[in-house]
């Protein structure tokens, strides 16, 4: 297990860094992508490399120059990528109102939440399946996450919501190009989860589950993620690429 290699983008707070505590404590070796430099992580860095061995790239996912970069590092440093977790993403600016939303926010949701995780797929699966061709036994695991918002509609997230439908579509999609090469491809969907990212709307959604929102009373946690994709990664749910994972705690079971 020590020469398996995962590569998560947005790996160094919330629903990222949980996965990458999991899969060090797996033994993978992981390389943690995140928008921050290094100086600013490097409490997080020092308690991940407690764990196993941790490269850190810093790097937007919406620009191509960093992709770039990204890929190679990670390469240049474990020499493969067995699992790429696609979790880098961003919330709409402003939660604005569709109706005000505007073209920039829309071009920055987009090429960070679904550009740049489709992109970055592009270019790991190029290499994993040259890894294929000389080892037969080699596996790949692809896990986009994205969101409920991906068939929920919420007008004040527009341009999220539209991204992770992407998303969505995104992961049929190569799944179905890469499982001849025994790539398997997932998307897991989260529902509600305490992080930064939802800290701003905590209140709101603290009376709303109390309220029935969900069938399970509490937010999700990045833990209850991590323990989904370290499956996926593993390949302990086998024959079932390009399926979406729902981990909601209920939200979505439809209801009278």
């Amino acid at each position: 297990m020590t020469e398996i290699a995962a590569l998560v983008t947005g790996g160094s707070r919330g629903i990222g860094l949980g996965v990458t505590r999991r899969l060090l404590e797996d033994g993978y070796r992981v390389a943690v992508n995140g928008v921050r430099s290094a100086a600013e992580v490097e409490s997080t860095l020092v308690e991940l490399e407690e764990l196993g061995e941790v490269l850190y790239v810093p790097g937007d996912v919406g620009d191509a120059a960093a992709r770039n970069r990204i890929v190679e590092a990670t390469l240049a440093a474990f020499s493969r990528i067995d699992v790429l977790v696609n979790n880098a993403g961003i919330m709409s600016p402003g939660r604005n109102d569709m109706l005000v939303a505007n073209e920039a926010d829309f071009d920055t949701v987009v090429a960070v939440n679904l550009k740049g995780p489709f992109l970055l797929t592009q270019s790991v699966a190029v290499h994993m399946i040259e890894v294929r061709r000389t080892d037969p036994s080699f596996r790949g695991c692809i896990v986009n996450v994205s969101s409920i918002s991906a068939v929920l509609a919420s007008t004040d997230r527009a341009e999220y919501c539209i991204s992770k439908a992407g998303v969505s579509m995104a992961t049929k999609l190569w799944a179905s190009r890469l499982a001849e090469h025994g790539i398997d491809v997932y998307e897991v969907r989260p529902g509600i989860v305490g992080t930064d990212m939802t800290a701003e709307v905590t209140e709101r959604y603290d009376y709303l589950i109390e309220h029935g929102l969900t069938l399970d009373k509490r937010w999700g946690t990045p833990d209850d993620i991590a323990s989904v994709i370290s499956v996926l990664a593993r390949g302990d749910l086998p024959y079932a690429t390009g399926q979406v994972l729902t981990i909601d705690g209920g939200l979505t079971v439809p209801r009278l």
